[in-house]
């Protein structure tokens, strides 16, 4: 079969969205839709003692409003309840009810409470603004210590879970015996996943049948919700994801809007749609990361990790959303041992509800921070021992594999060493110090931060493709994933082409479409091209053996598939596809116009690298600037570098901006005050320098073409790299330790406030 890059060309997306001719789920509502609009909690924590919807109903415009009750009266499931996870006595986390629509009581700034559907958007705001509501507030909670006013009677003192890993006592044997040990503190600020798009669906039934229309990550997870919440049999069911602007985790999983978005659309008979605009998106989005660790570090004579330890508290939010308490236990724990050779660990994650909106993945969900945890404890130890942060890292990396974490996880294969010598000879350590005294010179406090990063891939390892042959003369390639902006078009017509020869031009990618496709996982986990590209090539397979035996007899002989065409030895005529497409049409063989397999990684790959950032900080006013950043990846085989590069750009934006810029805030009465950009701060072009990007690929065995996904590896390297390197540039001046976001009003804290 041909080489991937023989198929290489221009982005297959790129024309359509440039030119305007994205279809997003606001393009493409129904002739006749209604609006809903959501009443919601204005206050954190409060008992609902009055619900007057009847001003509303006599708001021009205004067709229904539905409540809890209303939605109770239909035979609708009321409460959602998302993963749980396994505590050390066996039992499993609290799973308290997440109200579709409140009832009884509010727990957060923005909780839907009511729902009103009008002809206009206007007169839907208008119906809102008219309803009346009671509430008698309650104490609000919204730290993460045990106790405070109970949220759920099912997490006594608001606990939601406990997880633990390892064995506690002998990590603290370990740490009683070693030469050295290094002590931090790291916080994980709650951020909003601010995709382009906001959140957005419609809905409309005929025949019966309901159909959703909802910009997500995949369809087949919404249609299982909406099948639970709404007691309707799946095949009653279709879900839809059209061009999607952003998801990043956010948008992967189901929202109580898009119940009562079914809902009302069966009750006035007509389709009713919902687009969030940009403040509702920042009070209602699942919130991303949210978390403090105490970490500890022990190590030998050598400076060799001789026990880890971390303690964790995670905020859930109010409720448990639909992966909110395995991100930071289970995911956190798959690398919280990174790329080094650690056995002796201890884990203890406690999550706790507070009145705050919920918490759940976002790019990376779980495996950031757990990099993050130990990459900032690993060059504090640096500076704590007055080792050299790069030595330090190369006597405990893993060197021999496959290797078993103690966390369970096999890493098949890695080269750590290589990856960081090359990433210091691209990063010119030898002249940072040169860099740094040019810097004071100007009176600026110049740092060097590195992270070391492994991920985990994570999602479904199954997936199918299949591929149409089309009686134009074209080809659709279906696919169970769903691409939220990361260039899927391009890189799946690239891949079939070079596996086929097939025209990339010729070739269509049908994805989101739960009629259309039986199965799929979406997108998520760094999964998407990893294990589409490994169905594609079964597929592909079943292909060459089918139509082969196919012409067999017309080429008088078996065939060999070879440069994109079938040929028997010795001959000199050749078939290619799309004509041995066209000769089965003409036979009657349409089973052979119809190709379709599945295929199911045997294990994940482990992506990973080595990420080194520079900043310059201003003493004078806290300010930060991030002047220089380079990378050495390892993302086994590269099928599209171009769109490789893309992500990581994007994911090390992401996790700068965190470290830099961006942090929910809330006033002590659970109000949100980060409800805008003008409160919120997104990272621009202009705080980003050029990123110097390398490759030391080494092929993963736990797919047939080597790969390792690269979606989420930018913000998982990103945020210590970044977080360090401001540590470095305080240290100068005897900062021992300070923390994220490093906004300007608390770097110059940090430098202005005597030592503790």
């Amino acid at each position: 079969m041909n080489a991937f890059g023989k198929a290489q060309g221009g982005r297959v997306e790129d024309p359509r969205f440039l030119t305007g001719q994205g279809r997003y789920v606001d393009d493409i509502v129904p002739a006749g839709a209604l609006v809903a609009a959501f009443f919601r909690a204005p206050v954190a924590h409060a008992r609902i003692v009055d619900l007057d919807v009847s001003g509303a109903l006599e708001v021009p415009g205004v067709v229904a409003v539905f409540t809890a009750a209303d939605l109770a009266a239909a035979g609708i499931t009321l409460g959602m309840r998302g993963a749980t996870v396994k505590g050390p006595d066996g039992r499993m986390g609290a799973a308290p009810e997440r109200p579709v629509l409140a009832r009884d009581r509010v727990r957060f700034a923005g909780e839907p409470v009511a729902c009103v559907v009008a002809d206009t958007l206007a007169a839907a705001r208008d119906g809102v603004e008219a309803i009346v509501a009671g509430f008698d507030d309650l104490p609000v909670k919204l730290d993460l210590a045990p106790g405070g006013a109970m949220l759920h009677p099912e997490a006594p003192d608001n606990i939601a879970y406990t997880f633990h890993l390892g064995d506690a006592a002998a990590v603290e044997a370990a740490l009683a015996a070693s030469a050295h040990r290094v002590r931090a503190r790291v916080e994980d600020s709650r951020i909003i996943a601010a995709s382009m798009e906001p959140r957005g669906a419609w809905a409309e039934w005929q025949d019966g049948r309901l159909h959703l229309c909802v910009n997500g990550q995949g369809v087949w997870n919404q249609k299982g919700q909406l099948a639970a919440q709404l007691n309707l049999s799946p095949d009653l069911i279709r879900v839809t994801n059209p061009d999607v602007g952003g998801g990043f985790g956010m948008k992967a999983m189901a929202y109580p809007e898009y119940i009562v978005l079914a809902h009302a659309a069966r009750a006035v008979g007509a389709p009713v749609r919902w687009m969030s605009d940009r403040s509702e998106a920042m009070l209602t989005d699942n919130a991303g990361r949210d978390l403090v660790s105490e970490v500890e570090l022990g190590f030998d004579a050598d400076f060799r990790i001789t026990a880890y330890r971390v303690n964790t508290l995670s905020n859930l939010g109010a409720y448990n959303s639909q992966f909110g308490q395995p991100i930071q236990s289970e995911l956190f724990s798959k690398v919280m041992t990174g790329v080094y050779d650690i056995q002796t660990v201890h884990l203890a994650v406690r999550g706790v509800y507070t009145n705050t909106t919920q918490v759940d993945a976002y790019r990376g969900a779980g495996r950031p921070e757990a990099i993050c945890v130990l990459e900032s404890a690993m060059d504090h130890a640096a500076r704590e021992l007055g080792v050299d942060r790069f030595e330090l890292r190369r006597r405990n990396f893993v060197r021999a594999f496959p290797y078993r974490t103690v966390a369970g996880e096999l890493y098949d294969v890695g080269d750590f060493p290589r990856v960081l010598a090359r990433l210091e000879s691209e990063a010119d350590i030898a002249g940072f110090a040169a860099r740094r005294a040019a810097s004071e010179a100007r009176g600026r406090l110049r740092g060097m931060g590195l992270s070391c990063y492994i991920e985990a891939i994570l999602g479904a390892p199954d997936e199918a493709a299949q591929v149409d042959f089309n009686a134009d003369g074209t080809v659709t390639l279906r696919v169970g994933t769903q691409s939220n902006g990361q260039g899927h078009e391009t890189v799946y017509a690239r891949f079939l082409s070079a596996e086929t020869g097939i025209p990339v031009e010729a070739i269509r990618i049908l994805q989101g479409d739960s009629d259309l496709i039986p199965t799929g996982g979406g997108t998520g986990g760094s999964r998407s091209v990893t294990v589409q590209t490994n169905a594609t090539r079964a597929t592909v397979t079943k292909m060459v053996d089918a139509y082969g035996a196919f012409l067999a007899p017309d080429l008088g002989g078996d065939p060999d598939f070879a440069d994109g065409a079938f040929r028997v030895p010795g001959s000199n005529r050749a078939v290619t596809f799309l004509e041995a497409a066209e000769l089965a049409r003409a036979a009657g063989r349409h089973d052979l116009l119809q190709m379709r397999a599945e295929a199911r990684l045997p294990a994940r790959s482990y992506p990973n690298g080595a990420h080194l950032a520079e900043v310059e900080v201003d003493p004078d006013t806290g300010a930060v600037s991030l002047d220089r950043y380079v990378i050495t990846d390892d993302f086994g085989t590269l099928l599209a570098p171009d769109l490789v590069l893309g992500q990581v750009h994007g994911g090390v934006v992401q996790g700068a901006g965190q470290v830099l810029l961006e942090q929910v805030a809330y006033s002590a009465e659970g109000q949100p005050l980060t409800g805008s950009f003008m409160d919120y701060a997104m990272p621009r072009a202009t705080d980003m320098p050029f990123l110097t990007i390398t490759f030391e690929p080494v092929p993963s065995t736990a797919n047939s073409l080597g790969m390792k996904g690269c979606g989420e590896a930018g913000t998982v390297g990103a945020m210590a790299a970044v977080a360090n390197a401001v540590r470095d540039a305080l240290a100068t001046r005897g900062v021992g330790w300070a923390d994220m976001p490093f906004t300007p009003a608390r770097v110059w804290a940090a430098l202005h406030s005597p030592p503790a």
